[in-house]
């Protein structure tokens, strides 16, 4: 007995010297091991201190089977499936990742000689045997696995880190390390790149989270920073609806006005009782397609008396049945089921459809006067992308305020051009309609002057100091089955868009995935507000503005508290009519220029969704590319059956105008009429595309990239990982029935 322990005794001694002398070689790095308050950033700062890298794309995975499957051999036995051999390869025992323990063990011998040769000893080539080193190898791993399952069973202080030895492939250990000491260590950048710019995924520090309270002035600062940068969202669609469907400044002005007061207050109404997300709600591009297709149908085209009103009465109607469509599917739980077939692959063509819907109308209206539009997209380039690192007084003001700052330089130089004479043509007035116009010389000036002159409009004299944005101002809406139908359909694709702007934005500010239930509750709350942006009657329903990722990402900002403060000031602006006549002046082709821009943004946000799929997979590339191309392909066959609205329209018009001429026909007008109408738009036929591929075309998790959503149970076992998706206490007592909304 005594001869036996001896012997294991000594083998223990043994194992410890050569454990001893293996960790001198590797950098001493603590493991990452899961606590209940789990942060994200934290996780990440641990895969790049340790190098760890996943075999993943995105947030899924697969099996450990079909990887074994897909790489053609046994990973447990060394050998492929035709049973030649293979280089020995085995499971990491902590991480469960594979591990090429041949090219490890050569590594550790050669990192012996080095140290033999240090240290002035000589040795035989073959006296660092392979079995010495494979034994210490496989002591390594029981050390680590019974340290690990010390850590999980006792304390979670860390008390039992020091024991777990680093999984990291020896391989990787210095190139990481010179990374950390490059990012970590050093403030300057490659490339002149600024912390943000590396990739959507990266983790970032956020200036001003969730509940965090600098103070009342710097809320409100961050707040009405929050809202200038997507000005241009927020303000520009009436600039294009209202004069389309002949409505005057004055309207124009209006309508202007009450987008903001529906924006700020559909946007505390989301804060408190929707998914509380920090995200701005507004009048959303989704609904400006259809909206397009319905004022430009024959039936609207020879109004001349009270043209705005019927139109703007029709689209209301339409935007209500749409929207309590959207809300009932919501509220009623079902979004939680539909979520099982909406994933990056749907969601990413099907944004970038959106904003690729109107490449008909930018640059075409923008062209009216190219001395203002060609200078506007110049400088939102150039503030964007090559001053987006100038930092003044320490703001990054190029690059947060883009768009307003851009807008503001160019409409002075406009005014510059008006007040020096440049649109000055001899016995012309630029306050005559061009209908009126007798003249054939001034006839040909009409349009310059329309499009480039600042004091063509007369809202400022027109709108009222003091104006409260009221329901049915535009009178009493109007129901019909047609437009309704198209707006039920367009109310889906909203849901999805939002349904990707809610991952990525939580994702964005570290936060877990909201539950089914959550988004849900998040997507009914959108029907409810699109309902009252349609008894105001903003034009176009209500929905979470996909810029609000890049917005969070330049600003560094997701407070929710400022932006309350900031929809506040919003409603407060709203009020006054002279700032909606002041908005209502900027020049049209001013105004398209900088949603050529905002168009170009929409399309990259919807494809930096695909980071969540396998983007190296065929399976992935065909199904965004097919339904990409037959989105374009087919709604262009719709429009092209317009032979009477070619001699009626402005070019850029045109693809909106397939619902009166398109080639479905049927007994049923109203059924003709919805059905050219959703077919001639891009996103309704690409998002049909992608959803039948994405769900019929066989592939794994990983390749379809398929969200991960947090899962309702989870709240039980950590009450604080979902803490701030909850609703206020006293709501939250009155829903505590509804678990299908994440209540």
């Amino acid at each position: 007995m005594e001869k036996g322990s001896s012997s294991e005794t000594s083998k223990k001694a043994d194992t410890k010297k050569g454990l001893k002398k293996l960790r001198s070689m590797l950098p001493k790095v603590e493991p990452f091991l899961p606590r209940r308050d789990h942060n994200p950033r934290e996780l990440i700062s641990w895969a790049k201190r340790t190098g760890f890298r996943s075999t993943f794309s995105g947030e899924t995975g697969t099996s450990l089977s079909e990887k074994n499957d897909s790489d053609g051999f046994d990973l447990e036995r060394g050998l492929d499936k035709n049973g030649s051999s293979s280089p020995k390869i085995e499971i990491d025992p902590i991480l469960g990742r594979t591990r090429d323990r041949e090219s490890e063990i050569e590594q550790v011998r050669e990192g012996f000689r080095k140290n033999d040769r240090l240290n002035g000893v000589v040795r035989g080539e073959n006296q660092r045997s392979r079995s010495e080193v494979e034994s210490i190898f496989s002591d390594i791993d029981e050390v680590r696995v019974a340290g690990l399952s010390r850590s999980r069973n006792g304390g979670r202080n860390g008390d039992s880190r020091g024991d777990v030895v680093s999984n990291v492939p020896l391989s990787e250990l210095k190139k990481d390390d010179e990374d950390v000491e490059r990012d970590e260590g050093v403030g300057v950048r490659p490339n002149g790149e600024e912390p943000g710019d590396e990739g959507w995924q990266k983790s970032f520090t956020l200036k001003c989270g969730m509940r965090d309270n600098p103070g009342f002035v710097p809320l409100i600062c961050y707040g009405l920073q929050h809202y200038i940068s997507l000005a241009g969202s927020l303000i520009f669609i009436p600039l294009i609806i209202v004069p389309t469907m002949g409505g005057t400044d004055k309207d124009t002005s209006y309508v202007i006005s009450t987008m903001l007061f529906v924006s700020g207050l559909t946007t505390i109404l989301h804060s408190y009782f929707g998914t509380r997300l920090p995200l701005v709600q507004g009048s959303s591009f989704v609904y400006l397609a259809p909206a397009l297709v319905i004022m430009n149908s024959q039936d609207f085209r020879n109004l001349t008396e009270h043209k705005f009103r019927y139109i703007m009465r029709e689209l209301q109607g339409a935007i209500i049945v749409g929207s309590t469509f959207q809300s009932i599917l919501g509220f009623s739980g079902l979004m939680s089921l539909l979520l099982r077939f909406i994933n990056p692959l749907v969601v990413a063509p099907t944004v970038a459809a959106v904003g690729f819907a109107f490449f008909s109308y930018g640059f075409p209206q923008a062209g009216s006067c190219v001395e203002i539009s060609i200078p506007q997209i110049l400088l939102v380039l150039l503030f964007t992308l090559y001053l987006r690192g100038v930092s003044i007084s320490g703001h990054r003001i190029f690059r947060i305020y883009a768009v307003p700052l851009s807008v503001i330089i160019t409409w002075t130089y406009a005014f510059f051009l008006t007040a020096g004479g440049a649109y000055n043509y001899k016995g012309c007035m630029s306050n005559i309609p061009s209908s009126n116009i007798l003249i054939d010389a001034c006839r040909k000036h009409a349009y310059t002057m329309k499009n480039c002159r600042t004091d063509v409009s007369d809202a400022w004299h027109t709108a009222a100091w003091i104006r409260i944005p009221y329901p049915l101002q535009w009178g009493t809406p109007i129901f019909r089955l047609r437009t309704s139908i198209i707006m039920i359909i367009v109310s889906l694709i909203a849901s999805v868009d939002s349904v990707g702007t809610y991952h990525s934005a939580s994702a964005r500010i570290s936060l877990r995935p909201p539950t089914p239930g959550i988004v849900s509750r998040g997507i009914g709350l959108e029907g409810f507000c699109s309902v009252l942006a349609g008894v105001w009657g903003s034009g176009t329903g209500s929905t979470t503005l996909t810029e609000n990722v890049h917005t969070i990402n330049i600003t560094r900002v997701a407070n929710r508290r400022a932006l309350e403060l900031g929809a506040a000031f919003l409603i407060l602006f709203s009020f006054i009519g002279k700032v909606g006549a002041v908005l209502a002046s900027i020049p049209l082709s001013l105004a398209a220029a900088t949603l050529c821009f905002i168009w170009a943004l929409t399309v990259a946000l919807g494809l930096s969704t695909l980071q969540y799929t396998q983007t190296s997979s065929f399976r992935s590339t065909i199904i965004v590319g097919v339904s990409l191309f037959l989105g374009f392909s087919i709604p262009a066959y719709f429009q092209q059956y317009q032979p009477q609205s070619i001699l009626i329209l402005p070019s850029y018009f045109l693809p909106y105008s397939a619902a009166s001429d398109g080639p479905f026909h049927t007994a049923n007008k109203q059924l003709n009429f919805a059905t050219n109408a959703l077919l001639s738009m891009n996103m309704v036929v690409t998002f049909l595309v992608a959803l039948i591929l994405d769900n019929t075309v066989p592939g794994s998790q990983q390749k379809r990239g398929v969200y991960i959503w947090s899962k309702a149970e989870e709240t039980t076992m950590d009450p604080s990982s979902l803490s701030e998706y909850s609703l206020p206490n006293k709501i939250a007592r009155c829903f505590h029935w509804a678990k299908c909304l994440g209540a």
